[in-house]
């Protein structure tokens, strides 16, 4: 999975046909201008051309679109359960004694756990998004920067640092509401919590709702970095003027 609302770094990396385009060059010059400070000679004249202000809303309108988009898919019906690359599986440990539960006659309540996993997991998801848009609504100069000028995962990470943990709280409860109301989840959580305390079960799968929890904001964030590579792939067909004028500012 590559990350990223790193959109923003493919739309700039649009170049001529008849010079090469040097990034590092021109993000320099990009932020020197909005500083004050001299341009180098190497920026792009059209990044010259657009003020801080018009990068960094360029920058925020595709971050908010891209996790806009990752909640709405994800935050309906289906929206892990029905997707076979989105669907969360049941925790390992189960995975590896679900031949035997079926040779035992629980396959029901092995899958009825599987469903409910999901349908926590979609239940959950339209809690993010308040907590995403304020982190993007907050995102200072330096975020900004260490996001356009970061690797792959900058602004994936961007989300994880200004989000996850509110968000794994305010998943937990809403995921276990649900689980917790199939009979497998209570045993699972009531074996697996005592071989936690001894390190036979890893931390994050110590408990049903700890497990989904994860895997939901792990899928959340994958999604946003998909829909900005999305963008990034292809800047001028955003339907927005400001991404295309952010992103089109160094042809």
């Amino acid at each position: 999975m590559k990350h990223g609302v790193i959109l923003l770094v493919a739309g700039l990396v649009v170049t001529t046909p008849a010079l090469p385009f040097d990034w590092n060059a021109t993000l320099k010059g990009a932020m020197d201008q909005a500083s004050g400070q001299p341009a180098g000679s190497a920026a792009s004249p059209g990044i010259d051309a657009l003020s801080n202000a018009d990068i960094n809303a360029g920058l925020k309108e595709a971050l908010t679109r891209g996790a806009d988009s990752a909640v709405a898919q994800l935050g309906v019906k289906d929206g892990f359960y029905g997707n076979p690359a989105l669907k969360i599986p049941l925790p390992k440990n189960l995975q590896k004694a679900d031949k035997a539960l079926r040779m035992f006659g629980m396959d029901k309540q092995a899958d009825e756990l599987v469903l409910a996993m999901n349908r926590a997991a979609e239940a959950a998801v339209p809690q993010a998004k308040s907590l995403l848009v304020d982190a993007v609504k907050n995102m200072t100069l330096q975020d900004a920067q260490g996001i356009l000028t970061g690797g792959s995962t900058s602004a994936t990470d961007f989300f994880r640092t200004k989000t996850e943990t509110q968000l794994t709280e305010r998943f937990g409860p809403i995921v276990k509401s649900i689980t917790d109301k199939t009979s497998l989840a209570q045993q699972y959580n009531r074996y697996a919590g005592q071989a936690a305390q001894f390190n036979l079960v890893d931390k994050n799968q110590a408990s049903v709702e700890q497990y989904v929890t994860q895997q939901s904001l792990d899928r959340l964030y994958r999604l946003i970095g998909e829909k900005e590579q999305a963008i990034r792939a292809n800047p001028m067909q955003a339907g927005s003027n400001l991404l295309k004028q952010v992103f089109g500012a160094v042809k």
